[in-house]
């Protein structure tokens, strides 16, 4: 097991990156399936899903298009519980079956506002895949179709995923340690 420290914080890993990719393929295998007629276009949700959608995209078989989005709901290690959206979708949406690509699913809340907003620009569907879900943490009801990997409510970094901007290029997955002392 590795320890990092990043900034004030230890992490351990958690998940190593030969895991991630194992389970990244199987949705992969599942979205060649399931949108094998779509032609759909994957919304990656910037910045914590750059190397998700990266690696997710390199293992599709099917015609696809691809755009980045940027919303943000975090400060440090800990949600603001307001989303801001810093990057709209420039793309036709309209008719079309998009699939939002996200780092990880928490509340829900960044998803609600995200699926409202692509609404209102009238595509077919509107499906997720999250490379990271806590399902004990989600306050929003959502259809989370494809989900790499649940986790528990832990912080968590790498693989894309930071701690205030911290982090993002480590290849495994890491827990916040409790460095709290008797």
């Amino acid at each position: 097991m590795s320890v990092v420290k990043i900034k004030d914080k230890t992490f351990k890993t958690s998940i190593p990156e030969s895991e991630i990719r194992k389970r990244i393929q199987v949705v992969a295998d599942r979205l060649n399936k399931d949108m094998a007629d779509k032609n759909p276009i994957f919304l990656a949700v910037l910045n914590g899903s750059y190397i998700f959608a990266a690696d997710l995209t390199r293992m599709l078989t099917i015609p696809f298009e691809i755009s980045f989005v940027k919303l943000s709901s975090y400060e440090g290690t800990s949600t603001t519980g307001k989303v801001k959206e810093l990057v709209g979708i420039n793309r036709d949406l309209k008719g079309r079956t998009v699939i939002i690509l996200e780092d990880i699913v928490e509340t829900g809340l960044t998803m609600q506002h995200m699926i409202e907003t692509l609404q209102a620009c009238g595509p077919e569907s509107v499906h997720i895949c999250t490379l990271l879900v806590k399902p004990d943490k989600l306050t929003i009801p959502l259809n989370i179709e494809y989900s790499v990997i649940k986790i528990p409510n832990d912080f968590i970094l790498g693989y894309g995923l930071d701690y205030d901007q911290q982090g993002r290029g480590l290849r495994d997955i890491y827990t916040l340690v409790d460095e709290k002392k008797d």
